[in-house]
């Protein structure tokens, strides 16, 4: 009865409500973002992005301006800027690892000549979920609608994309434009979820949902469906879990998630699907 008073009481104070909110948030759009990190099988993406958020936060505690706008800023601009090599997983993954090594070099550098407090960049990356602030809600607000928006709208080509890049560009689809859409969408979804988990556990919030929807999903439609599920049920359970424990919300939303995949596993293989487009979506989209 003390820990329900306890954890009632927390849930009063406006801090822990708008962590609680924007974990509502993050549930609705970066389980679909993991959707997409799967499907297109650039993992590597999310090692990156981590990298280019140190070097935003640096350039941000440099100039005195918000390390996390200036995270998400740095983000969006390098997953647009590495569209081009997307080509195929594997060029992706080449550009990745240049951009992770210039971006942790220059981070460094900017610490180095500023003389800016290098504990003070790194403790970001950990996350800060009492400190989210409205610009911080904006951003997994805005997420929250057009992730799953763009997903309904052009869920066609998505399932032809995420399915086989070669089959979507014969069936007319948009590929370069798309998947520079999906590149910048997942650079900015690392770089939002910063202050919730910070930017070394951002797969509890994007790409552990998704993991679990894949065994439980038929089609494109249902799997990201599945995600934004668990990761309601995921964020709303681990971020009571934290507070009724007092444990850092991070880890607990990581450790969550990771026993939903995990559970889901369990369930027969025969359910295991895959997201191979219908008929319908086999000729080009008429968006």
């Amino acid at each position: 009865m003390t820990l329900a008073t306890d954890v009632g009481e927390l849930l009063h104070l406006v801090p822990v409500q708008r962590a609680g909110f924007a974990l509502l948030l993050a549930a609705v759009g970066l389980p679909v973002i993991g959707v997409v990190i799967v499907g297109l099988d650039i993992m590597p993406v999310r090692f990156a992005m981590m990298h280019v958020a140190l070097l935003g936060i640096a350039i941000g505690m440099l100039t005195g301006l918000d390390p996390a706008l200036c995270a998400l800023v740095a983000c969006a601009l390098a997953g647009a800027g590495v569209a081009p090599l997307a080509r195929t997983p594997d060029g992706l993954s080449g550009a990745m690892g240049l951009l992770m090594s210039l971006a942790i070099a220059a981070a460094l550098l900017v610490l180095a000549v500023s003389g800016v407090n290098a504990s003070g960049a790194f403790s970001l990356l950990w996350g800060s979920i009492l400190s989210v602030g409205t610009a911080d809600l904006v951003v997994l607000g805005i997420l929250a609608v057009v992730v799953p928006g763009l997903f309904w709208w052009r869920r066609r080509d998505l399932a032809l994309l995420l399915y086989d890049r070669e089959l979507a560009l014969c069936s007319g689809v948009p590929v370069p434009r798309l998947t520079l859409i999906l590149l910048v969408l997942v650079a900015v979804a690392v770089a939002g979820a910063i202050k919730l988990t910070g930017a070394l556990l951002v797969d509890a919030l994007t790409l552990l949902p998704a993991l679990a929807a894949r065994r439980l999903g038929r089609s494109l439609k249902s799997i990201t469906a599945w995600a934004v599920a668990i990761g309601v049920v995921v964020n709303l359970t681990g971020f009571l879990v934290a507070l009724s424990m007092d444990l850092p919300p991070g880890p607990v939303l990581v450790l969550t998630a990771g026993a939903a995949v995990l559970g889901v596993h369990l369930i027969p293989e025969r359910r295991i699907t895959s997201w191979r487009p219908t008929a319908s979506a086999s000729h080009p989209s008429s968006h």
